[in-house]
């Protein structure tokens, strides 16, 4: 069997309590210079895309915006728009949410970068459905939580459709679309993009969400916390793609992670120790207990033992935060976790509720990397800093160069669009 040889995409940090603010190397998450470093040395480490996050709405937790998760975050295709002027290689992906957009307009926008950076334009298609979010938009908390991949899956299909609009020598013609939920018609205004259709990125560990990936997207930004779990995940997402005429190739399965290093193993771990303390204060650990058990804790210590009390099912403090899933089997979990460990409630968060961190010397770090990819745990990874813009530096300088030398990575962009870079087949043009 060949070698397998991975993808990786830089995520630009500023969401949630990833971001170390207090480090005196973050800088801002709204000044431009903040975003052209990040995409600069990524494309210096041949990385495949850099990809930005949205947020329609200031997130609350009990009425009140956290003082730690506040977040102000330019309008994303805006900004990969100037990027595309200071880069040549490297994919730029838009998160932009389905629900509260138009496929017309949104077409036209992903249209437009595509043809400004030569074909490097990505979506990564998020939803919504909760009023609150809603209330910044005219049509308020009107989607129903059931039909937004729904709508999602029809206002990609109609986005395609408009991008295919336009004929094989360059003209536009007229496009109609009826279904639930959009009925338009008209000419499209932009040529087809010269990706034929921008990268879609998607993602989402529900059922739901997984087939929705494997009917429509070209990768999914996956999030799990351990090989086997990696791996389990790979083979059921792949084997959907059969039913929709697709093969395996035809979609990359990119987890979210965070790299600590250090000249040794010990080093690393004292690192991540201190970055994991810094990312979860005794306010964070409280409030993000509280988004698992759904009730007030704040006359709880954060420095002692977990509740002794039930979760409640549907937890309704926070708003504006994605879901986390099945809060009452999370709360158990954390809970035996705690138990087995003699953790406090601070403790218990920081080793269950961050996202997956790699730790160790570069070299150990690009062994691990290369496992998951060898053994179908993933096909490549979204590299998750913890500080604005300078955290990819070490990575690109130390892990890269190692990677690229047990054949684990490209040495040099072959092509010039994400598709390329990517190695994924042209669209199929309709219409």
């Amino acid at each position: 069997m060949s070698r397998r040889r991975m993808h990786l995409a830089a995520h630009f940090p500023g969401v949630n309590n990833t971001t170390v603010w207090a480090d005196p190397e973050s800088r801002s998450q709204i000044e431009f210079s903040s975003f052209e470093h990040l995409a600069r040395t990524a494309e210096r480490g041949q990385f495949d895309f850099l990809f930005l996050a949205e947020g329609l709405r200031l997130r609350e937790h009990k009425g009140f915006i956290h003082d730690l998760d506040v977040v102000g975050r330019p309008e994303s295709i805006t900004v990969l728009s100037a990027l595309a002027g200071v880069t040549d290689h490297l994919g730029l992906a838009a998160t932009v949410n389905a629900t509260f957009n138009e496929p017309f307009e949104l077409a036209r926008r992903f249209a437009t970068l595509d043809h400004l950076s030569g074909g490097r334009a990505a979506w990564n298609v998020v939803t919504s459905s909760d009023a609150f979010t809603g209330e910044n938009f005219r049509r308020g908390g009107f989607l129903d939580r059931a039909d937004r991949y729904r709508r999602a899956a029809e206002f990609l299909e109609t986005a395609r459709e408009l991008w295919n609009s336009w004929t094989p020598d360059g003209a536009p013609r007229p496009f109609a679309h009826r279904g639930r939920h959009f009925d338009i018609a008209g000419e499209f205004t932009v040529p087809r993009p010269p990706q034929g259709s921008p990268v879609v990125i998607q993602a989402g560990d529900s059922d739901e969400g997984r087939e929705f990936a494997a009917s429509a997207a070209d990768v999914v930004f996956a999030r799990h916390s351990s090989l086997e779990e990696g791996r389990v995940f790979y083979a059921d997402v792949k084997r959907r793609l059969a039913k929709y005429g697709r093969t395996p190739d035809d979609l990359k399965i990119m987890p979210g992670i965070g790299v600590v290093l250090g000249d040794t193993a010990a080093e690393a771990q004292e690192k991540a120790a201190e970055i994991r303390r810094q990312q979860t204060s005794p306010q964070t650990a409280l409030l993000t207990l509280e988004q698992i058990w759904g009730v007030d804790l704040s006359s709880y210590d954060p420095d002692g033992p977990l509740p002794d009390i039930d979760p409640v099912a549907d937890p309704a403090l926070t708003q504006g935060r994605t879901r986390r899933g099945d809060t009452v089997a999370i709360a158990e979990k954390w809970a035996a976790l705690s138990r087995e460990k003699g953790l406090s409630i601070r403790q218990t968060v920081i080793e269950a509720g961050g996202r997956q961190l790699l730790i160790g010397t570069p070299d150990a770090v690009a062994t691990e990397l290369d496992e998951f990819v060898q053994r179908e745990a993933a096909d490549g990874f979204v590299l998750v800093p913890h500080l604005t813009p300078g955290g990819l530096d070490d990575f690109v300088d130390d892990v890269v160069p190692l990677l690229q030398e047990r054949g684990a990575f490209r040495t040099a962009y072959r092509g010039t669009t994400l598709r390329s870079h990517l190695g994924l087949p042209d669209p199929v043009r309709k219409g």
